[in-house]
């Protein structure tokens, strides 16, 4: 910490505790007590039970799961594939060019996601690319709203990698296309898997664009849990949340080993 006095460290924790236990960790706090629970005591809930879990981990639910981490896992690798190939192509143009192509990429973001969900079931519902109905349109939603931040973080590497090892490289005759492959990649991997991790979880947690494109037949897990909570099944819900807090977090702690094996090749 960048405060040196012991009693200033102390400060800056009670202040961090202050903030962070109030705003953060209470309202998930009470998520995972109310999984547990069966009705609400006065001003928090009661009745312990683990019943709850046993309708979230099977049945629709379970179906559930599985469509996010599909969709969720499909969605990732498209971003990162587009995010990675533009923010390549953009460290090669001049500013002006740069700024474009970030702005275009931006703009998903820069809007709230159901508009974005709007715009893709209004251009997706008619032919020539019919998509309305299907996986797909929830797959494309996904991939719009979380490949800006793939295009960033990767163009902010990309700005910290020093050119030297590509300069080296083509000096010893190696051609673009093997730099790009076995210099520039491989250098461009922590960050590659931390714009994965940042893509997984957003889409894992994305609800209004996919409220209004899902078909019957492939529900994510967030969905799940409004449609939950909006019947009244607020336990039940509770137990669904914790259930897609859980496989996020699995998975990004896989991600996390991964980015720190790539950090220390």
């Amino acid at each position: 910490m960048l405060v040196h006095s012991k009693t200033g460290r102390w400060a800056a924790w009670g202040l961090f505790g202050l903030l962070f236990l109030p705003l953060f960790a209470l309202p998930l706090l009470v998520v995972v007590t109310a999984s547990f629970s069966t009705h609400w005591s006065g001003a928090f809930p009661s009745g312990p039970t683990t019943g709850n879990y046993a309708s979230a981990v099977r049945g629709e639910s379970l179906q559930a799961l599985t469509t996010s981490l599909v969709t969720a896992l499909v969605a990732s690798l498209l971003a990162l594939t587009v995010g990675t190939w533009a923010a390549l192509a953009a460290a090669r143009l001049k500013r002006r060019g740069k700024r474009s192509l970030d702005a275009l990429f931006m703009l998903p973001v820069a809007v709230p996601s159901v508009v974005v969900g709007l715009a893709v079931l209004v251009a997706f519902s008619k032919p020539p690319v019919l998509l309305n109905g299907t996986s797909s349109i929830v797959v494309l939603a996904h991939t719009i709203l979380v490949t800006a931040f793939a295009h960033q973080s990767v163009s902010a590497a990309i700005v910290r990698l020093d050119p030297a090892y590509e300069q080296a490289a083509a000096s010893l005759g190696a051609r673009p296309a093997y730099v790009l492959w076995r210099v520039k990649l491989p250098l461009l991997l922590p960050s590659l898997t931390a714009a994965a991790g940042l893509c997984f979880a957003l889409s894992m947690g994305e609800l209004s664009a996919t409220m209004m494109l899902y078909p019957p037949d492939w529900m994510p897990l967030p969905v799940r849990i409004f449609t939950a909570t909006d019947r009244g099944s607020l336990f039940g819900g509770s137990a669904v949340a914790v259930v897609l807090m859980t496989a996020t977090l699995l998975v990004l702690l896989a991600v996390s080993r991964i980015r720190t094996r790539a950090t220390y090749r």
